[in-house]
């Protein structure tokens, strides 16, 4: 058994250093929020986008607008994809039930899902408006029943971008804002002036976003750590270098630092990728961008069998694994650390990304290893809660807590279990009646 890299991606130590960097800048950006709140988010804004109105909320009457800016098709398809992601998160939070039990004669045990309290919903639009980005953010909070979802995005070519602006309030947003980068994200976790900070931050975006929603992270609750887009085809000879190449470069364009790789048993797939990249990077408009990812993040890995691609596919935990073999359903029992499945030649990463009905905020750079997804459930908090309704039951209870609180040495605590015990044991002495 083997495993060959026929293409490498560029060192981790390179990695590094840009990451160093950026943390650097995001730690005396986000200090300088706190700091002078409102002007520090205007002179920012001023310096990344040139654009600071009277004021970065929209009014209701200039949502509306920038939204009748929207052609109808535009609008439909908006509308469309919206629906499919609401339709599936409600599936998904109905799926959460409270439950309550009588776990012993007496003791009532059980838990609620109680939403979070607000929510700031960060939605790029920088280089590319994420439209879709407002639905799996916005749409889905409001399945969950936030009470308050505000949404930031940056201008788009000097403006708000009107799909953007629609997806966002037809999401669900209460408080819309077009700021963009670091300093939207921390006047939403930090607060300013005019911003009330929220408890939850949700949504992609660039090093700079995903950085500041790490160093916030304790102050506020996040999503996930998301990094770069990933993706990885796993596939042997029943599909075409076609279809690889196309798949891996749809995503590299995302930016110049997201990583595509191609898990393959056959090297005749494998080498017919590689030209094909080269080819499609001829006539790709977004070469640019694609061109530089591929360049510096992109990896062909040649396996002998399906357990060594599993095996690949488990350690690299990439955000986006789509599986084109002809054992999709193997894949499917067997993988456990990943973002967001694809499964079969017939789907693809941007069905997820745009439209499908599934989340496309997905974790990166191993977290997948650890936790999934946006899902409903994140803006969520499951908390549980107890009662005792008989005096046998206190009683009980309260002879196991002694023993067991006296076994750590917590006589504090023990003497709680205690009171219980002396006052409703069945030879308890009345409260009031002064006797020890």
């Amino acid at each position: 058994m083997a495993i060959t890299y026929l293409k490498h991606a560029k060192p981790d130590a390179d990695k590094a250093q840009d990451d160093a960097q950026t943390r650097a800048v995001v730690e005396t950006t986000l200090a300088d929020i706190e700091a002078r709140g409102d002007q520090a988010v205007r002179d920012l804004a001023q310096k990344f986008d040139q654009y600071t109105p009277l004021s970065f909320r929209l009014s209701e009457e200039q949502i509306h607008k920038i939204i009748a800016k929207v052609p109808a098709r535009d609008m439909e398809d908006i509308k469309f994809a919206q629906q499919q992601v609401r339709n599936f998160a409600q599936v998904q939070r109905d799926s959460m039930l409270d439950v309550e039990v009588e776990t012993l004669p007496g003791v009532i045990l059980g838990h609620k899902h109680i939403p979070v309290q607000s929510v700031g919903c960060y939605v790029p639009a920088g280089k590319f408006p994420m439209v879709a980005s407002a639905h799996m953010s916005v749409a889905t909070a409001s399945v969950a029943g936030v009470p308050r979802i505000i949404a930031c995005t940056p201008p788009f070519n000097g403006e708000p971008n009107p799909a953007v602006v629609a997806a966002m309030h037809l999401g669900g947003a209460h408080e819309i804002y077009v700021i963009g980068g670091i300093q939207a994200v921390g006047a939403m976790a930090i607060g300013t002036e005019t911003i009330e900070p929220v408890h939850l931050l949700v949504g992609p975006g660039n090093a700079f976003v995903a950085e500041a929603k790490r160093q916030l992270f304790g102050r506020v609750g996040i999503d996930l750590f998301a990094g770069p887009t990933e993706t990885m085809i796993i596939a042997d000879d029943t599909v075409d270098a076609e279809m690889c190449a196309t798949d891996m470069l749809g995503q590299a364009e995302h930016g110049y630092n997201s990583p595509a790789a191609l898990v393959t048993t056959s090297r005749a797939l494998a080498e017919a990728t590689l030209l094909e990249i080269d080819r499609i990077l001829q006539i790709l408009p977004t070469a640019d961008t694609a061109s530089v990812s591929w360049r510096d993040y992109g990896e062909i890995i040649l396996c002998d069998t399906h357990a060594e691609m599993l095996q690949v596919s488990e350690q690299k935990a990439y955000e986006h694994v789509q599986v084109m073999t002809d054992r999709d359903d193997w894949y499917l029992e067997n993988m456990t650390c990943y973002g967001g499945l694809f499964l079969g030649p017939r789907t693809n990463v941007s069905n997820g990304d745009k439209v499908i009905g599934t989340n496309h905020t997905l974790p990166t750079r191993k977290a997948g290893r650890y936790t999934g997804g946006l899902w409903v459930g994140k803006y969520l908090k499951t908390h549980s809660y107890q009662k005792i309704t008989s005096d046998e039951a206190a009683t009980m209870i309260g002879e196991y807590g002694s023993r067991l609180c006296m076994l750590e040495g917590f006589v504090g605590h023990a003497e709680q279990c205690n009171l219980r015990v002396r006052r409703y044991g069945k030879k308890h002495v009345p409260y009031g009646t002064g006797a020890q």
